[in-house]
């Protein structure tokens, strides 16, 4: 077995990363000492261990005696918005801005045109549920200004036709560029996206 091939085919099946720079990767952690090694291998192994994902949000949080993340748990948050990201780095982005004081849900990902992707569909509607029989009243569709998005959007608004009596679904206003993801958008212009977001 080729093990610098093996590696770097492993670390080109990471989003964003194809095989030239996953060999890359591979040499680079050649030229380091082996204590830096055993260190990277050492946190990878452990992530499991160490990391829960959030029943309420899926968000990934690093364990603690916590059932659930800091943003579920946190009384002070306005129960009445829920705002859907496709990624735990948009949740990320989003605090950054410092404007919205709803709570999450992590879509885990987005739909393409030819079918491919998926989102968190079961866990979407039982949370939705669960919320209505509290105060929700809004759900914020914060997903990127791209097809990807867009389509995940119409996906969203099918799954949660039943509940439209309830809840109103608003959308990111377009601070937004067109084919701009949330992760790298900078916090002006969130805040404009989220301050300017409209019913749809």
């Amino acid at each position: 077995m080729d093990h610098i091939d093996e590696l770097a085919k492993a670390f080109a099946r990471l989003p964003g990363i194809g095989p030239r720079q996953g060999k890359r990767f591979v040499y680079h952690l050649l030229s380091v000492p082996s204590a830096e090694r055993t260190k990277f291998s050492e946190l990878i192994s452990s992530l499991g261990k160490e990391v829960r994902q959030c029943p309420e949000c899926m968000r990934f949080y690093n364990g603690t005696t916590a059932m659930v993340c800091i943003y579920c748990s946190d009384t002070r948050r306005d129960d009445t918005q829920l705002m859907l990201v496709e990624k735990d780095q948009d949740l990320a982005a989003v605090e950054r801005a410092g404007t919205y004081r709803g709570r999450y849900f992590v879509l885990g990902g987005v739909l393409t045109l030819s079918g491919k992707g998926a989102i968190r569909e079961k866990e979407l509607i039982r949370i939705t549920e669960k919320r209505l029989q509290g105060n929700l009243s809004e759900i914020v569709l914060a997903l990127s200004a791209t097809s990807e998005g867009e389509h995940t959007s119409d996906r969203v608004r099918e799954l949660l036709a039943p509940y439209r009596n309830h809840l109103k679904i608003s959308e990111l206003g377009r601070g937004l560029a067109t084919g701009s993801e949330l992760e790298y958008s900078d916090p002006e212009t969130l805040r404009a996206a989220l301050t300017n977001r409209k019913e749809s």
